[in-house]
């Protein structure tokens, strides 16, 4: 494809996928109003009071809530729209397994982002026990948002590193063995991330957080050996053709 059909491709596929934000950021408008009132309440319960820190705080706050469900909203269509775009150079094997790493990390990604908001409530029990006695705790709503908004990217992107842990398996840069020799670092590293990330203070938080990312780092594990078993049984076959076909290959003398 000529260079000049290249960047008309990637127009199209970009003025598609603002588009979608777009539409996806107004329909969050209408659900941000619900958004803030769940932190709020969220934050009250905890024992903290919200604040705004100056007058043009809450459209400011309105146009971020609007934006972070845009983007989450949004994120089937922009990924579809990327994978759309580099579908042509790749061959028929990798074209489904794009597809199906598409598939699958977009609802781990929004599943990740809905645990995280559970944990929100968790998280803030624990930091506000950590002040002094009679103390007033009060959050700048900015403040509170970015937490919120870091807290729930984090579970995201978290539940959807098995995702690439396969991918790397499949492309020969992470073998089974490495990531089974590793697993009780993994394990430890899981348990850490569940503790500072939703430290509710109990070991239930913990579970419930810690789980999810253990069953699929189980599965995850378990589809690279599967993928590397099916690796050496085709590669041996290959090396078994390839001897046959020396065998019975024709002596140079006799040709």
């Amino acid at each position: 494809m000529p260079l000049k059909e290249h960047l008309r491709e990637a127009r199209n596929r970009l003025f598609i996928a603002l588009a979608a934000l777009v539409l996806t950021t107004i329909a969050g408008a209408f659900l941000s109003g619900w958004v803030l009132e769940y932190l709020v309440s969220t934050a009250k319960h905890a024992g903290a009071s919200v604040n705004y820190s100056s007058a043009v705080s809450p459209l400011d706050i309105r146009i971020k809530v609007s934006l972070w469900i845009g983007v989450v909203l949004a994120s089937p269509v922009i990924l579809y729209q990327i994978w759309a775009y580099i579908v042509p150079g790749l061959k028929k094997k990798e074209k489904r397994i794009s597809l199906a790493f598409i598939a699958v990390s977009i609802p781990l990604f929004v599943g990740g982002v809905a645990l995280g908001v559970l944990v929100i409530p968790h998280a803030l029990r624990f930091f506000f026990g950590l002040t002094v006695t009679d103390s007033v705790f009060m959050l700048q709503m900015q403040e509170f948002l970015s937490f919120v908004i870091r807290l729930t990217l984090a579970f995201g992107v978290a539940m959807i590193i098995p995702v690439m842990m396969v991918g790397l398996n499949l492309i020969g840069i992470l073998p089974a063995r490495l990531i089974l020799k590793h697993w009780r670092i993994t394990v430890f590293i899981i348990a850490v991330f569940a503790a500072v990330a939703a430290p509710g203070g109990d070991a239930m938080s913990m579970v419930i957080l810690a789980g999810p990312m253990l069953i699929l780092f189980a599965l995850a594990t378990g589809l690279c050996f599967l993928f590397d078993k099916r690796k050496a049984k085709r590669l041996a076959q290959n090396e078994e053709d390839l001897a046959a076909n020396a065998d019975t290959a024709q002596p140079l003398q006799e040709l």
